[in-house]
């Protein structure tokens, strides 16, 4: 299984053997079920299956076409349903149950979220410019500076570091490594910050590139 969803606990410390503190996020990675099977001999062309979250709270409103879709695999209605590819060797069926088990410890993964949303800001902090004198009288403390060039070209190029909407956007933290597993209670304890506020949804993948 390339991975599974879960749901962002908060940040804590382990101590290795030799009393090094480790900083690591918890992460509540499933358990989730197979909601369909993608196979590429049939009309999908690709082998995937698609994981549904499991939650202590039902989603309140389904819609026909999804109510649908969970009552064919013979599952609840589930809040998060994300697809992850797998080898076409690999026996998954619609119904079947995916916990943390599926990592060891040492094993690296990617972790995808949506990052915390910090509203309308400045260039300051929303791409670390460093601003001008804050010496009074300068009237350029935390301004832009120029954008752009007079006659030629006349316009503002496109993806020019000005104000505007940070975070809220989806982020991917690659190569973390696991350091604990607690198949029990299906926590990871990754080493490192993951993207999102507590509570949030994340999409844990084996590293590619790890």
């Amino acid at each position: 299984m390339e991975g599974l969803l879960g749901r962002k606990m908060g940040m804590t410390q382990i101590f290795t053997d030799d009393g090094t503190a480790v900083p690591v996020t918890v992460i509540q990675a499933g358990p989730c079920l197979v909601v369909q099977r993608k196979s590429a001999d049939g009309k999908d062309g690709y082998d995937a299956v698609q994981l549904g979250l499991v939650e202590s709270r039902v989603p309140k409103t389904v819609t026909r076409p999804m109510n649908g879709h969970f009552k064919a695999a013979g599952v609840a209605p589930m809040r998060r349903v994300t697809e992850f590819r797998i080898e076409a060797e690999e026996e998954w069926k619609a119904g079947d149950e995916v916990t943390a088990s599926v990592f060891t410890e040492d094993d690296y993964v990617d972790v995808s979220g949506t990052s915390k949303g910090k509203g309308f800001q400045g260039v300051v902090k929303r791409h670390g410019f460093a601003g001008g004198r804050a010496s009074h009288g300068s009237m350029f403390h935390r301004a832009p500076g120029s954008i752009g060039q007079s006659s030629d070209p006349s316009r503002v190029y496109p993806g020019t570091r000005m104000p505007g909407q940070m975070g809220g956007k989806q982020v991917t933290v690659k190569n973390l490594r696991i350091v604990k597993v607690d198949a029990d209670r299906n926590l990871l304890f990754v080493r490192g910050a993951v993207p999102g506020p507590k509570d949030g949804y994340l999409s844990i993948r084996r590293a590619k590139r790890g």
